[in-house]
């Protein structure tokens, strides 16, 4: 196992597995919109038979989780239909499939952190679309591996860390949702995660125990507010803005998409499967900001 094809390409994610897997051996065959586009069908085919892969990584999503009200067509096709296209290639060829999703296909009711026997209950348009293509992608494929993962950043893309530092910069306070709860995840740890799944792919191959969900989320959780925090705090060794952040409610910011108000997830499967445990979003947070101001 050496060629990885990554979807997505220019992506949080995407971006991240360019050096990532390289580190470990693999060499990846990053693919994206215009050339690769799961609107076009005919292009994934293309680019599958044209490179070869011997594995593959989907990064590629409807990500827009508010427009995902307005077009959830759209976002299912994005989210479901490409899954289920890319999991039929790779049954064909027979090479494993992982597949990344979200902690929104939760509804965050629990109270307790999420196991992956929890039963799903998405409450977005965007949750359901990504549950829909987990399926898919594990109904098509028998080796597909599900990466649930939560609140990416990174220092490339649009993003939470990304938006605080530029309007922190332009306003002295700030107002930050302090009722949701999750696992801020630095995209380079993510893909850091994947390489080295992937590296036991390639020791052990294909194993029964690989195929089904799996948490990937960075160690520890913390609402937006608490991020938002912690954010603008990392940010002044470099000089960073420091704005005031008040804490207020879900509901005092009203969005199109329900988002689950408690996302907290256990991650001892991926660790006791893979040898695999992500650092802390704090960590995650220290080497996103360090890559900003490089």
């Amino acid at each position: 196992m050496r060629r990885i094809l990554v979807t997505g390409q220019g992506g949080q994610l995407a971006t991240g597995l360019a050096e990532s897997l390289p580190a470990k051996g693999f060499e990846p065959l990053p693919v994206g919109q215009p050339d690769f586009e799961f609107d076009r069908p005919e292009t994934v085919v293309a680019a599958f038979a044209a490179l070869k892969p011997d594995a593959v990584v989907n990064c590629a999503a409807w990500t827009a989780v508010d427009a995902a009200e307005e077009d959830e067509a759209g976002a299912f096709r994005a989210n479901a239909l490409g899954p289920a296209l890319i999991a039929r290639l790779c049954a064909e060829a027979a090479i494993p499939l992982i597949q990344i999703s979200t902690d929104y296909v939760y509804d965050g009711l629990k109270g307790a952190p999420y196991v992956e026997t929890d039963a799903p209950n998405p409450l977005s348009a965007y949750g359901r679309t990504k549950l829909a293509g987990e399926w898919a992608a594990l109904a098509a494929n028998p080796q597909t591996t599900i990466l649930r993962t939560a609140w990416v950043f990174s220092p490339v893309g649009k993003n939470f860390v990304k938006t605080m530092l530029a309007v922190g910069a332009t306003r002295p306070e700030l107002r930050v949702v302090a009722d949701q709860y999750g696992h801020p995840t630095a995209a380079p740890d993510l893909a850091d995660a994947i390489a080295a799944v992937l590296e036991r792919l390639r020791e052990t191959g294909w194993q029964p125990q690989y195929r089904g969900v799996f948490h990937a989320m960075a160690s520890g959780s913390t609402n937006w507010h608490g991020f938002a925090e912690a954010i603008f705090a990392a940010a002044q060794p470099y000089g960073g803005p420091k704005p005031l952040v008040h804490p207020i409610a879900t509901h005092e910011y009203p969005v199109k998409a329900v988002r689950p108000l408690d996302g907290r997830t256990e991650g001892a499967k991926l660790r006791d499967t893979f040898g695999v445990q992500l650092p802390s979003w704090q960590q995650g947070l220290e080497r996103v900001m360090q890559a900003l101001h490089a």
